[in-house]
C-alpha cells in the first residue's frame, strides 16, 4: 500500500474541511450582524395593540395573503418556508400578520389579547383574558413516530 498517496488524500480532505469551517464561521458572523441590525429596527417600531386572533396556520409566503411587497422583498431561499400566519382583528380591520414561533403556539383563538407588534410581525404576548396559555410540551422523536403511524387516514373506518 502506498502510504504517501493515502496521506496526501487525507491532507487534502483536511484542508478542504478547514476551508469549509472557516467559510461557515465568517458567514455566521455576517448573518449575526444582520440579525442584530434587524432586531434594532423591530425594537424601534414596536407597539402594544389589542387584537383578536381569528385564525392561525402555517402557510407558505405566497399563499399567506400578505402584501405582494413582502413576497418581493423576501430572499429566494426563504420563499419556500412555511411561516406562522395569524389572521387577526386589529380594531375594526382584519389583518394578516406573521407571528413569532412562541407567540404562534401560545396565542389563543377567538380571545382578545394584548400583543407587541412591529409592522406586520407579532413579537410578544403581553396579556390574554384568562391568562396566557403555557407553551405545549415538546414531543420526543419517539412520540412523533408513534403519532405518525397512529394517524387515521380514513382507511380504518368502522363498518356499519
Amino acid at each position: 500500500m502506498n502510504w504517501g498517496l493515502v496521506l496526501n488524500v487525507i491532507l487534502v480532505i483536511l484542508v478542504i474541511m478547514v476551508a469549509i469551517l472557516a467559510a461557515l464561521y465568517f458567514w455566521g458572523k455576517k448573518i449575526e450582524k444582520r440579525q442584530v441590525e434587524q432586531q434594532s429596527v423591530i425594537d424601534a417600531a414596536k407597539q402594544v395593540v389589542t387584537i383578536m386572533a381569528i385564525d392561525k396556520k402555517k402557510l407558505k409566503l405566497k399563499d399567506s395573503g400578505l402584501p405582494a411587497v413582502v413576497y418581493e422583498q423576501t430572499p429566494w431561499y426563504a420563499k419556500r418556508f412555511k411561516l406562522p400566519i395569524v389572521k387577526a382583528k386589529v380594531g375594526p380591520k382584519i389583518m394578516t400578520m406573521i407571528a413569532d414561533e412562541k407567540v404562534f403556539l401560545q396565542l389563543p383563538l377567538k380571545t382578545e389579547a394584548k400583543v407587541v407588534i412591529s409592522g406586520l410581525y407579532i413579537t410578544e404576548i403581553k396579556s390574554v383574558r384568562g391568562g396566557i396559555p403555557p407553551l405545549p410540551a415538546k414531543k420526543t422523536w419517539r412520540q412523533k413516530i408513534v403519532g405518525f403511524f397512529k394517524k387515521d387516514d380514513g382507511k380504518n373506518e368502522k363498518k356499519k
